[in-house]
């Protein structure tokens, strides 16, 4: 195989299984956090961030971004967060 690769001006290097099993931990980490992201958007009924969810690939770092700080229930859940020191946190 590197014989043919060489003849062919490719690369010669054939990753072995440690660039395999990286390769596949990557892209369950993007399926994940995309599929949750998508999963709100879709909720949420926000059509631009699943379309820019959906076309933008940056490795889970913009889903990630979009679940916990900008979607409307992060917001809600910070707003809760926010009202509940400035009552004292009393819950009676």
């Amino acid at each position: 195989m590197n014989q043919i690769l060489g003849v062919l001006g490719g690369q010669t290097n054939v990753p072995g299984v440690k660039g395999v099993i990286l390769f596949a931990a990557v892209i369950v980490w993007t399926l994940v956090w995309k599929g949750l992201a998508l999963w709100r958007a879709a909720r949420e009924e926000s059509k631009w961030w699943f379309v820019a969810l959906m076309v933008v690939n940056t490795l889970g770092i913009l889903e990630i971004v979009y679940l916990f700080f900008l979607s409307d229930r992060a917001r809600e859940t910070r707003a809760a967060g926010a009202s509940s020191k400035t009552d004292g946190g009393s819950a009676a």
